[in-house]
């Protein structure tokens, strides 16, 4: 990569002040900018004006840094002048003249309200403050970040739509969004991991009552065919979770409430209390995916060799509020994951349901 080439345009207003603007050119120069100036580069004979018009006007000179103190504003904006000084003064005409991006204004001085010096046509544009020793050196890395056109922030590339927005009548659980975050987190290591899987868990779990089927159109097992195959971007959102886990964060805290995810889920497995009548085959939907997930959850542990946590998540028992068997609240052990779907049997006779379920399945395998 060739050194950018950049023009000081400053005034001669003190010594001082000619010698601070030559020591950021030294320091600009010490890191790989070409930095042309006219204490280096304009010798006697040379006309003045003509050097600092070539210098803003020449495209292979990239940049131009505009140091603001009062003299230069005072200068640009016409007020006043001098034989010599203000050739070094970018006019408002000379500025209007060329691409915008090519100046940046440095501000080296502030008035006794801590203003910036800046000509009135640049007053609508950021600068770059060095008038501070404090904050200096962040503020010049600032200035190298422009020069060379490495911005500190860069705008991310912009995605797809969220699957979500794109599901037509597929239940969404409103998770898509916590997804990201949450599957980052656990990626890097961020403080905000356990926080993140933790929100995700618990908005998963309420929302999945979205998918209960409650008077389904057609055949019962038809219908559970079907929400069990809407609900693949779901499921496979929680199984990169599972493997985010496994690879990068299988911690105490985050497999504790691995656990607890399946034990705010086992519910739906069975009545909710508020049902006077129902049907045992009502919550085949329900039953084959949270049975799908635990044994996805156990397959990427062991696949990980996290055997440890995996026995945590299979051996450690469920807490059931009500459990729909006796009424009352109750321990159970994993096997309750484990339910005989009934609908299957009982209204789909002809169809071949666990072929076609399984072919449901494999289209959205990851």
């Amino acid at each position: 990569m060739s050194a950018p080439k950049l023009f000081i345009s400053y005034s001669w207003s003190s010594p001082d002040h000619e010698q601070w603007v030559i020591d950021l050119a030294t320091q600009l120069r010490s890191a790989g900018v070409d930095v042309i100036l006219d204490k280096w580069d304009l010798r006697e004979g040379h006309d003045a004006v003509a050097f600092m018009e070539q210098m803003v006007t020449n495209p292979d000179i990239k940049k131009v840094v505009i140091i603001c103190d009062e003299k230069y504003a005072s200068k640009a904006d016409g007020r006043s002048g001098g034989v010599g000084t203000e050739t070094q003064i970018i006019s408002k005409e000379v500025y209007d003249r060329q691409d915008q991006n090519k100046f940046v204004a440095v501000v080296s001085h502030k008035d006794a309200n801590d203003k910036p010096f800046l000509p009135t046509y640049y007053k609508a544009r950021i600068y770059i403050d060095l008038s501070e020793l404090d904050r200096y050196s962040d503020n010049l890395e600032r200035l190298l970040r422009w020069i060379f056109d490495k911005p500190l922030y860069v705008k991310p590339e912009i995605g797809t739509m969220p699957t979500f927005l794109n599901e037509g009548e597929h239940a969404s659980l409103g998770t898509s969004l916590l997804f990201k975050r949450c599957l980052e987190g656990l990626r890097d290591h961020k403080s905000y991991a356990e926080g993140a899987f933790d929100e995700y868990c618990t908005t998963f779990a309420k929302n999945l009552e979205r998918i209960r089927l409650v008077n389904p159109a057609g055949e019962f097992g038809e219908a559970v065919v079907a929400s069990i195959g809407d609900f693949l971007p779901q499921r496979n959102e929680m199984l990169h979770l599972f493997v985010a886990i496994a690879q990068y964060h299988p911690s105490e805290a985050i497999i504790n409430r691995l656990h607890r995810f399946f034990e705010d889920i086992i519910p739906y497995m069975d009545k909710s209390p508020n049902l006077n009548s129902w049907q045992d085959w009502e919550f085949d939907n329900y039953r084959f995916l949270i049975h799908e997930l635990f044994l996805f959850s156990l397959a990427v542990l062991i696949k990980h060799e996290r055997f440890s946590e995996a026995a945590d998540v299979l051996t450690k028992p469920f807490y059931i509020p009500v459990n729909a068997e006796y009424g009352k609240p109750s321990m159970v052990g994993f096997e309750t994951i484990y339910r005989r779907m009934q609908s299957f049997g009982i209204e789909i006779k002809d169809s071949r349901p666990s072929d076609f379920l399984c072919g449901q399945i494999c289209k959205g395998s990851v």
